[in-house]
C-alpha cells in the first residue's frame, strides 16, 4: 500500500501501524504450520528416543560405572567425576560430566603443554601422549568409557544422544560464524566425526561433518550414527 505524501508524520504513522497491526492478525500461513509442527514433532520425537535410550543405558551399564568409579578411588583416592563447563545449544553454558581420566590439577598444567598441541587448526587442544593421564584414564579415553557420565547431561536435557561435541567456552571465542552453527542444536555424546576418527579428524573438517548433521538430521540419521558409535569404540581409533 502507498502512503500518500501529502500527509504529516503522525498520520503516516498511524497508517503504518494499523497495517502491521491487520497483518500480525492474519491466520499463519498453512505451510509455515505445517512446517513449524514438522519441527517441534522432530524435537519431541529425537527427546523421547534420548531419555529411554538414555535410561536403558544407565540401567545396563551402571556395573560397568561403578567398577570404574572404584578404579579411579583406588589409583589416586582423587574425585571420580570431572566436571567442566561447556557451551551448549544457543551458547547456553552448562556442567559437563566426564568421569576423570587425567591427574588432579590437570588444568593448570595445560599451558605448559600447550606448544605441544597436536590439533591441526589449533582451537582445541589434542596430544596423543599427554603427560596428565592416569592409567585407568588412558583406557577408559580409548574405549570412550570416560564420557558415560554425559548419559546424566541428556537426562537433564543439556545434551543430545548425537550432536556436535560441546565445545569449551574458550574455544568458542575462537570460532569464526560459520563455526557458531554448531551451537544451533543441543551438543552430543557422539556425533558424525567421532564415528569417522575422532581426534584424527581436523578441527575444520570437524565442524563441516557437524554442519552435515544439523542440515539433514533425524531420528533415523541419529540411530544411523549410534550403531556406528558402536564399533568405533571398540576399535578405540584417534581416541586419545
Amino acid at each position: 500500500m502507498k502512503i500518500p505524501e501529502s500527509l504529516n508524520e503522525q498520520q503516516r504513522r498511524r497508517i503504518v501501524t494499523s497495517i502491521y497491526e491487520r497483518g500480525s492478525r492474519r491466520r499463519p500461513n498453512g505451510k509455515v504450520l505445517a512446517w513449524k509442527l514438522t519441527v517441534e514433532g522432530t524435537r519431541v520425537c529425537k527427546r523421547f528416543f534420548d531419555i529411554v535410550v538414555a535410561l536403558a543405558a544407565v540401567f545396563c551399564l551402571s556395573p560397568l560405572m561403578i567398577g570404574v568409579a572404584l578404579l579411579i578411588v583406588f589409583e589416586d583416592r582423587g574425585r571420580i567425576i570431572y566436571r567442566q563447563v561447556r557451551v551448549g545449544k544457543d551458547g547456553r553454558h552448562f556442567n559437563f560430566y566426564k568421569f576423570r581420566s587425567m591427574v588432579e590439577g590437570a588444568e593448570r598444567q595445560k599451558e605448559r603443554l600447550l606448544a605441544a598441541n597436536q590439533s591441526r587448526d589449533g582451537v582445541i587442544f589434542k596430544m596423543q601422549d599427554d603427560p596428565r593421564v592416569t592409567r585407568v584414564g588412558r583406557f577408559i579415553r580409548k574405549y570412550s568409557i570416560d564420557e558415560l557420565p554425559q548419559l546424566f547431561n541428556v537426562l537433564a536435557g543439556d545434551m543430545s544422544l548425537v550432536g556436535p561435541r560441546p565445545p569449551l567456552p574458550s574455544e568458542v571465542s575462537q570460532y569464526t560464524i560459520e563455526d557458531r552453527k554448531r551451537l544451533h542444536v543441543l551438543p552430543g555424546i557422539t556425533c558424525i566425526w567421532q564415528v569417522s576418527g575422532r581426534s584424527d579428524i581436523p578441527f575444520k573438517q570437524q565442524v563441516q561433518l557437524d554442519k552435515e548433521y544439523i542440515r539433514s538430521q533425524g531420528l533415523w540419521q541419529d540411530v544411523k550414527i549410534l550403531l556406528k558409535t558402536i564399533p568405533a569404540v571398540f576399535t578405540g581409533r584417534g581416541a586419545y
